[in-house]
């Protein structure tokens, strides 16, 4: 049995290529229930929410302001539903709505009743359909896109495997609508290389910016948790069958050697750090050598501004990140203990616990502050 996270965007929902979108559900419903009869166990994450609303409003052009996108989505997402109610039901296959926002995955609390909830729906063996709650989330507390979505959610759940549908058959080296040049990428193996391809995505072109960013920013979220993600074009039916029976998308994007555990995992990536802290030479080196806490006498410096057990960065002197976790201490309350004498090691209290923390390595970045 294999546990999966299937994403599927706005672009392909739209029909681009002449289906319509009542069509494109309709054979991934023909996919998904085929393989949940074998046994397979699958969250679909969707999009599609706006553009439906607006379509269903009779708008001629997407909202550019926020109220109206979220009100447009309060249309849309009963009429997504609805299509995939009744395209299930045809294998007599029910679904679940599920749709959450960020703080919904930032309090551990309600991370993990989201966890159970979703593990409990496919034990009854219903297909979850989640997307995110655009019609209550601010902008501060957007996940952006729901590539970031669909990998929070696979962490969550502990899938094996994430399958992100988009447009085109896998990843490349630039942009091949725009660049003849541009080679196929079959596999990413290590977390270097994939920071790798990462800064390069961001270089302002139009492979960067558009939504190959963010699904290279999913895979390194799930393959740091310890998910297969595969990059497949999801224009024809064909291919989403073949994964599900246990194939592989145009790119595969492998596992980290060293998956963060559920709970570290939820530390590097479901949370937005609050504030920094700076810290001395012999803290880093603690951190990262000896796997300790941090102790007050290795902060140099607060910044921003922070209550107890929100999260933090935990910055070394150049402003390289070492490690992300949970203050037990409020920046108003650090800035004051800086001020007064400093407590030697053996009798300085702990600031953040190890229990607490997460190091950064080339699969944990900040791209989400």
């Amino acid at each position: 049995m294999t546990l999966r996270v299937v994403k599927v965007g706005t672009s392909l929902l739209r029909g681009d290529n002449g289906s319509s979108t009542s069509a494109v559900i309709g054979w991934l419903a023909d996919a998904l229930a085929a393989s949940l009869t074998q046994g397979d166990r699958t969250v679909l994450v969707s999009s599609g929410a706006v553009g439906l609303g607006c379509r269903r409003l009779g708008l001629s052009h997407r909202p550019d302001n926020v109220v109206a996108l979220q009100a447009a989505a309060a249309v849309g997402q009963g009429h997504l539903m609805g299509l995939y109610e009744e395209a299930m039901a045809r294998h007599g296959q029910p679904v679940a709505q599920v749709l959450l926002t960020r703080s919904d995955l930032a309090d551990r609390r309600s991370y993990r009743t989201a966890s159970a909830t979703l593990h409990q729906l496919l034990d009854w063996g219903v297909l979850p359909v989640v997307n995110e709650n655009d019609t209550v989330s601010s902008a501060e507390l957007r996940f952006g896109d729901n590539d970031t979505l669909s990998a929070l959610v696979a962490a969550a759940v502990e899938a094996d495997e994430l399958i992100l549908l988009t447009d085109v058959d896998r990843l490349y080296t630039a942009d091949p609508r725009t660049d003849a040049n541009a080679h196929p990428i079959t596999d990413v193996h290590h977390p270097a290389e994939l920071a790798r391809l990462q800064d390069g995505a961001g270089d302002g072109g139009r492979w960067g910016t558009g939504g190959m960013t963010t699904k290279l920013a999913a895979a390194r979220i799930a393959t740091a948790s310890g998910i297969t993600v595969h990059l497949a074009d999801g224009r024809h039916p064909e291919v989403l069958e073949k994964l599900l029976s246990g194939g592989r998308g145009g790119t595969v994007f492998h596992p980290h050697p060293e998956p963060l555990g559920n709970r570290k995992s939820w530390l590097a990536h479901a949370l937005r750090p609050q504030g920094d802290l700076r810290l001395d030479n012999g803290a880093c080196n603690a951190l990262e050598q000896r796997g300790a806490s941090l102790l007050l006498v290795g902060i140099t410096a607060v910044e921003g501004h922070f209550a107890a057990n929100q999260p933090i960065r935990l910055l070394a002197a150049d402003g390289r990140e070492v490690a992300r976790g949970l203050s037990s201490w409020s920046s108003e309350a650090l800035q004051r203990a800086l001020t007064q004498a400093r407590a030697t090691a053996s009798g300085s209290p702990v600031v953040v616990h190890r229990d607490a923390l997460v190091l950064t390595t080339p699969t944990i970045r900040p791209q989400d502050t």
